[in-house]
């Protein structure tokens, strides 16, 4: 008990001589909790307390649900002295201080993070992460740009920090690349299961000079080189094809993250987009004498 007494009052020694200055950071222990205000013990002469409007500027931050006696905390000296005898005190200062180190950590790392979208603003919503106000623009609230963004109030959506700025104290999150992530993982599974052979049905997206891109019926979008087109030769491929088109294709191969196609190689649809099938071949029946289907044959000349 003796060396208990002791050690206890070199510490209130301490504390005495102990001098706390405006803007320093200190540790306390939060010993009381209202609706006006938060009071930590300081080990110090005096208490520190922070005001409600110094606890956070996230309006979904409440000190009776968020924080809890017996909790050490981290706060700004706003003054050493409020008039009452205490030490005022900032915590939403010293949050902000190492919320802007670890918002530059999730952005570098990619992190997914969770917020609730609390207000629509111009070309955009805001939201508050790590009690920071958040900006998400309408261009990266989904997949495609979000019209009305009131709709988003009130829920939560899951984004990636991709601008921090604490000298401006801009903070821009994007939940689109979270759900471009996703749709990459479900068409990595997807292309994961299609079997070089198989015939989907589809329709022409866009036409290049070079083929034509169908979207699967699975989702995926592949592409019919222009020698798969047709059996015929075709200079362009809007000369057998056009956007909208449905069509059923062949997969011929997927490599590296791209599906090969084929229109002509699927046997039941080739009558529908082919005519001349047999265009290179002169066929005479005295050629090929024991083909019984020469005579069959013989007479027809096709130019080359």
């Amino acid at each position: 008990m003796a060396n208990e007494s002791m050690a206890d009052y070199e510490a209130e020694l301490t504390s005495s001589f102990r001098v706390i200055k405006e803007g320093e950071r200190i540790k306390g222990m939060i010993v009381d909790i209202n609706d006006d205000e938060v009071t930590l013990d300081l080990g110090y002469y005096a208490p520190g307390v922070i005001p409600l409007s110094e606890l956070s500027d996230d309006p979904d931050f409440s000190a009776m649900r968020d924080l809890k006696i017996g909790d050490s905390v981290e706060a700004i000296v706003l003054q050493t002295d409020d008039g009452r005898g205490n030490v005022e005190l900032s915590l939403k200062e010293a949050n902000e201080i190492s919320a802007w180190e670890h918002l530059k950590e999730l952005e570098e790392q990619e992190t997914v993070v969770t917020v609730r979208i609390k207000e629509s603003v111009n070309a955009g919503v805001v939201a508050y992460l790590e009690g920071i106000r958040a900006f998400i623009p309408a261009s990266q609230l989904a997949l495609t740009y979000v019209e009305d963004t009131d709709e988003y109030i009130g829920k939560q959506v899951e984004a990636k920090v991709i601008t921090v700025d604490e000298s401006a104290k801009k903070l821009v999150l994007s939940a689109k690349a979270v759900l471009k992530e996703r749709e990459a993982e479900n068409d990595r599974a997807k292309m994961a299961m299609i079997v070089p052979g198989s015939i989907f049905e589809g329709t022409v997206e866009s036409l290049m000079p070079y083929g034509a891109f169908v979207q699967m019926d699975n989702g995926l979008t592949g592409l019919v080189h222009i020698s798969k087109i047709s059996m015929k030769r075709i200079k362009k491929p809007s000369e057998v094809l056009s956007v909208g088109q449905k069509v059923r294709v062949k997969v011929l191969e997927v490599k590296d993250g791209k599906i090969s196609l084929s229109i002509k190689d699927v046997e039941t649809n080739t009558s529908d987009i082919v005519t001349d099938v047999i265009e290179e071949f002169d066929y005479k029946s005295e050629e090929i004498p024991n083909n019984p289907f020469g005579a069959l044959l013989a007479g027809i000349h096709l130019d080359e």
